[in-house]
């Protein structure tokens, strides 16, 4: 069986490792927002050549402390894509906002520039772009936009650790960035946990507060926050995985350009990087008319595969009642029927995507 991740092989090959990282936090005690956990944002923030990364429970978190410190609440709206995981939207209604979705580019995923400003509102306050499947947004255009309309950027760069839009890394173009070391994800941990990136003071101040409780004194509460704190056992394992992140994005390139240079069929559309773009590939998303068929040949040979994401945002029966939900999102609806994600993950090998790539061209 070929797995979608198998987080075995990564953690064979790291752990002796881990196994040391876990073993001094249990040897310190310290296991909330200890030093494993101060390291870890040091190290991130500095990787993103910005003052403040602040370690949280989950990129779900990290999302809704970002957009709580930057002041969006009851009755605001916030812009985002309709084809990406629901906890982007999800953060948005959680405090009182409305999600307003807008469709996306069909061949990077994600959300289209050009149809943001027709739904902006003087109810507007955000937008949340997301670098989906490991290819950033179009950061040009949705900063642009932002500065015209006076709107916060929280990116959603939950798939895309270490990618780059022109020379930059994602998560420094908006006022924060938000990471998820989800066990699946290209940084990851074994359990939930997140990050947010800022070079904003103020903001980087109300999340450490808002993460703790709303406190910056013990047992003396100014803002009602959450308990949302990175415990260092998981910090400790991120930071083994952290000093490997560049070269595991580079392997994952290098598969996907097997899988480019492998994959005959023409009636398949291949992941696209736009130029300018670095893509890390947390997923290689294939489209094609007959993405059932091709899934079920790859399951018939003992081949994971997943679809994401089946159902967009915007056609959720959680969102039905929302009142832009009755526009139809063609794209995001389209690709929804035929995206297909293969395995990827830095340890694949080449004979595997080689017995891959011969399954997706002999399927009917």
């Amino acid at each position: 069986m070929i797995q979608m991740v198998d987080l075995k092989r990564q953690y064979t090959t790291l752990k002796s490792d881990i196994d040391s990282a876990i073993a001094r936090v249990l040897d310190s005690t310290q296991f909330i927002l200890g030093r494993e956990t101060v390291n870890l944002e040091q190290e991130i923030a500095t990787y993103h050549n910005l003052p403040h990364a602040l370690g949280v429970g989950s990129g779900t978190d990290a999302l809704l402390l970002a957009l709580d410190a930057l002041g969006i609440g009851e009755g605001d709206e916030v812009i985002t894509t309709s084809f990406t995981f629901i906890a982007t939207a999800e953060v948005i209604a959680t405090l009182g906002a409305m999600p307003v979705f807008v469709d996306i580019d069909p061949e990077t995923y994600n959300i289209n520039p050009g149809r943001i400003e027709e739904k902006i509102t003087d109810r507007t306050k955000a937008i949340i772009p997301v670098h989906l499947f490991g290819h950033p947004a179009d950061m040009d255009r949705i900063v642009s936009l932002a500065k015209k309309y006076d709107l916060k950027i929280v990116e959603d760069c939950a798939q895309a650790f270490g990618a780059e839009y022109e020379g930059k890394k994602v998560g420094t173009f908006g006022d924060c960035g938000c990471f998820s070391f989800f066990p699946s994800k290209n940084l990851a941990a074994y359990g939930d946990a997140g990050m947010i990136i800022t070079g904003n003071d103020t903001v980087a101040e109300k999340i450490r507060m808002l993460r703790n409780h709303g406190t910056s004194v013990k047992y003396h509460h100014t803002m009602i926050g959450y308990n949302s704190r990175l415990d260092d056992i998981q910090a400790a394992i991120v930071g083994v995985k952290f000093r490997h992140i560049d070269r595991f994005n580079a392997l994952r390139r290098q598969n996907a350009a097997l899988y480019k240079k492998h994959i005959q069929r023409t009636d398949i559309q291949l992941p696209a990087t736009r130029e300018g773009s670095t893509h890390v590939y947390h997923q290689f998303t294939l489209r094609s008319k007959h993405r059932d068929t091709i899934r079920q040949s790859l399951t018939d040979a003992g081949i994971a595969s997943a679809i994401y994401y089946p159902v967009p945002l915007h056609r959720q029966a959680v969102f039905a009642d929302l009142p832009g939900n009755r526009d139809a999102l063609p794209v995001s609806e389209q690709c929804a029927m035929e995206v297909l994600s293969l395995p990827m993950f830095p340890e694949l090998t080449e004979g595997e995507i080689h017995r891959i790539c011969h399954v997706i061209n002999n399927a009917p």
